[in-house]
């Protein structure tokens, strides 16, 4: 990939909507794929290309964080205009050059970190059967396709960069974790009140269950104690939990029904995690609690190799989540024939 891939970024369309995206919350990776693949100049080796005609892939550069601040909220709460400014994009698009009409947006993909990624693009016949969404929420009862759509991980940089106790090392081992796992979080969805309802604050000591972790406690500190870090799905299925977890060297326990997890193609979940059902959550201490000590010691050795695909760096590295998502375009665009 790194020798043949290229991409063309399609130039039409001006801030704030297009070209930019948000960087510094809990939706960063959309602002941050967009930012870092168009800061690549024609004079540095990498994936972009400024000649659409060498390009294996081309980017439609659109925030759908944006459209939803620019566009819907100052407008009376309708997706329609979200729709129609995306819609009326891929028309301009369509109008400008021959790539599109070549295989109906099949070789074109677009990156959403919000959750309303896959309802605004399932309005747009094409783009939504055809093209490569990269989607946060990656949830198969919402249209997303594995064949054809990549996963990608939520993360949350709170002030532009990773926090740097979980990314900075050693850090602590297994013998170190004297809680065997841990959540704080709201109320979201239907999976955490079921949570609470038979965890929260039932066993602070081994077992710490917050509906949202009091004044004074630290968060990632947490984390960096306990053995699991459970990841229940709010209103939709990503959290940016997981790649926490992952960066803090804890064990994430998925509970999210309908759940492709990110880069599921080439990395094996069943490696550095364990997915839980939610029917499952009455007795999840003891179950977590009946894992072997080398078992938990397998799954972070593999926390560990996974930890580099969800790192976002500035500039990009090699197997770096910028990366990731290049690669898994790459993927999908091996297996499409063009007419």
């Amino acid at each position: 990939m790194e020798k043949r891939f290229k991409v063309y970024v399609y130039e039409e369309g001006e801030p704030p909507i297009v070209h930019r995206g948000p960087c510094k919350d809990i939706y960063s990776i959309e602002g941050r794929f967009i930012e870092q693949l168009e800061m690549l100049q024609p004079r540095q080796a990498g994936v972009r290309t400024w000649d659409p005609n060498l390009a294996h892939a081309y980017f439609l550069p659109v925030s759908v964080l944006d459209l939803r601040k620019y566009v819907y909220e100052p407008h009376p709460h309708s997706y329609g205009p979200l729709i129609r400014t995306f819609e009326d994009y891929v028309q301009v698009v369509k109008r400008k050059h021959p790539f599109w009409n070549r295989t109906e947006g099949a070789d074109h993909f677009m990156l959403a970190a919000h959750d309303w990624g896959p309802y605004i693009t399932k309005a747009i016949p094409e783009l939504y059967s055809n093209s490569i969404r990269a989607l946060c929420n990656a949830n198969t009862s919402e249209g997303f396709i594995p064949r054809k759509d990549i996963s990608i991980p939520r993360i949350h940089l709170r002030d532009g960069s990773m926090p740097a106790q979980l990314t900075t090392g050693p850090l602590p081992g297994l013998g170190n974790r004297m809680l065997l796992a841990f959540f704080a979080g709201g109320r979201h969805g239907p999976v955490r009140p079921i949570l609470f309802e038979h965890w929260k604050d039932k066993d602070l000591q081994l077992f710490p269950v917050y509906e949202y972790l009091p004044k004074g406690l630290d968060y990632y500190s947490f984390m960096l104690q306990a053995r699991f870090c459970l990841c229940p799905s709010g209103f939709e299925v990503s959290s940016p939990r997981i790649a926490e977890a992952i960066w803090a060297e804890c064990v994430p326990v998925i509970i999210s029904d309908g759940y492709v997890l990110p880069f599921s193609d080439v990395l094996q979940w069943s490696e550095f995690s364990i997915s839980m059902s939610v029917t499952d959550i009455p007795n999840l201490r003891d179950l977590l609690a009946a894992i072997p000590e080398e078992e938990i010691e397998r799954l972070r050795e593999g926390v560990k190799a996974v930890k580099r695909h969800f790192v976002l760096n500035q500039p990009p590295t090699r197997f770096d989540t910028f990366n990731m998502i290049l690669h898994s375009v790459w993927l999908r665009r091996l297996n499409l024939k063009l007419r």
